[in-house]
């Protein structure tokens, strides 16, 4: 599609035949006199009073357990930097399109001002007390587009503050979605997580993310090396440095992104576009794997890291293989964390999301599926992508976006993680029958 095209049909798309993309639709009848008083005056009174005495109600008789905030000042909106709340809202009524489509959550966009500092970046203390103020109404809150380092302290504060999961997806979807790749592929580059070096370029909200995400799965700390548009991350550099940097900073010699590459088994691109060159894969250790997730472009193109000698290349494109996309995440993560109505987000919770998407990849596809994805991507499936007993293989070490199994299977592991780590407030019985039930009740389905 050219690009002209492509503007012409997305400013239609968004505008026509209703401005934006999402609306509100009731979920009770409202076509009576009889349903009016129910639905508002005088019969809405009774609930408002029972929730009155007692606050818990609240999931009982409003939405509430059902929906997410999806919360932005607009000042890190992917691929377009700092264009404040009006021009970030498309983004976030897209996230919330998303939620809708294939969770069945009701997301709203919350794209907000007045939180801003001088230097027009995000002033952390402001967006956490306006964050904050929503807790009544909302049952999550998904964090996005907000510029790092704020976000970090965002998101800490908040989790910390409210008693409901608060989740800032460009950390924590990519980190989850790449690592689920890495799992897989790591068995057929013959490697352990406990020996590869990891080079991250990009050192904003993913890219450090991804990395500590890493650690916390059992890569070493000192076997990573995070670059800036500086350069090296390195012990004792002043320049463009913040607590976040300072704890991943490498005691190591290398000081550009090619002398950090040498040698190295595994490349994390959260950057920009082709600042990875053939000679710089050539230089990494053999059978690499690369994830250059800089859209639109990639740091490096799959077609040049694979003649260079990777051998597991991803991208966040949906035209090569392996999409690091965040759809495979988000939508799992908060069906799960409010069905079980956790209160929290936890680092066990994401590390079960990351092996529930590692583990789809690896299981033989059920003829119901299969039939599915060869609807959504026949070319994948006539090149035998989805075959065999353990479909992994170098083209394939992450589940499909539209695989059916993806959103019930990761609410799945993280709802079981939840009530494990005890901060379930409304336990499911049995988490197989809950895979189950959601398969049939979900929106998106096979």
């Amino acid at each position: 599609m050219q690009q002209q095209d492509l503007k012409e049909r997305s400013l239609r798309y968004h505008r026509e035949p209703t401005p934006g993309k999402i609306s509100l639709r009731p979920s009770k009848p409202c076509e009576t006199a009889q349903d009016l008083a129910l639905a508002y005056t005088p019969g809405v009174a009774d609930p408002c009073l029972e929730i009155h005495a007692n606050p818990d109600k609240v999931w009982e008789y409003t939405g509430r357990g059902n929906t997410v905030a999806v919360v932005s000042d607009g000042t890190a909106v992917l691929g377009l930097g700092n264009i404040g709340p009006e021009a970030g809202l498309p983004v976030m009524e897209g996230k919330a399109v998303l939620f809708k489509r294939f969770a069945g959550i009701d997301a709203f966009p919350v794209c907000v001002r007045n939180v801003f500092g001088p230097d027009g970046r995000t002033d952390a203390a402001r967006l956490i007390e306006v964050t904050a103020a929503l807790e009544p109404t909302f049952g999550g809150i998904n964090l996005e587009d907000i510029g790092a380092p704020a976000c970090f302290e965002v998101e800490q504060e908040l989790k910390r503050r409210m008693g409901i999961p608060v989740f800032h997806d460009d950390q924590h979807g990519t980190a989850i979605i790449s690592l689920a790749g890495m799992l897989n592929a790591l068995p057929l580059v013959g490697k352990r997580i406990e020996d590869v070096r990891v080079v991250a370029n990009g050192a904003g909200a993913a890219g450090i993310a991804c990395i500590e995400f890493y650690i916390s799965a059992g890569v070493r700390r000192e076997n990573v090396i995070i670059c800036d548009s500086k350069g090296v991350v390195y012990k004792n550099r002043r320049d463009g440095m913040n607590p976040q940097k300072q704890r991943l900073a490498a005691d190591t010699s290398a000081r550009t992104l090619a002398e950090a590459l040498r040698g190295a088994d595994v490349f994390l691109g959260v950057s920009v576009a082709n600042c990875v060159t053939r000679e710089m894969v050539a230089a990494m250790a053999p059978r690499a794997i690369v994830f250059a997730m800089a859209n639109p472009v990639p740091e490096v193109y799959p077609t040049d890291a694979l003649a260079a000698g990777a051998l597991v290349v991803g991208t966040g494109r949906t035209d090569f293989p392996n999409q690091v996309n965040n759809v495979l995440g988000f939508p799992g993560i908060f069906r799960g964390a409010l069905d079980v109505r956790a209160r929290d987000v936890t680092e066990s919770m994401k590390l079960a999301a990351a092996q529930a998407l590692a583990e789809i990849a690896r299981e033989t596809v059920p003829a119901d599926v299969l039939g599915f994805l060869e609807n959504a991507y026949p070319k994948d499936a006539a090149a035998g992508m989805f075959a065999g007993d353990c479909p992994v293989k170098p083209s394939y070490v992450i589940p499909k976006p539209f695989d059916p199994r993806v959103v019930p299977r990761v609410a799945r592991r993280v709802a079981a993680a939840a009530m494990a780590e005890g901060i379930a407030r409304r336990p499911v019985a049995d988490v197989a029958a809950y895979e189950s039930e959601l398969r049939a009740r979900l929106p998106f389905h096979g």
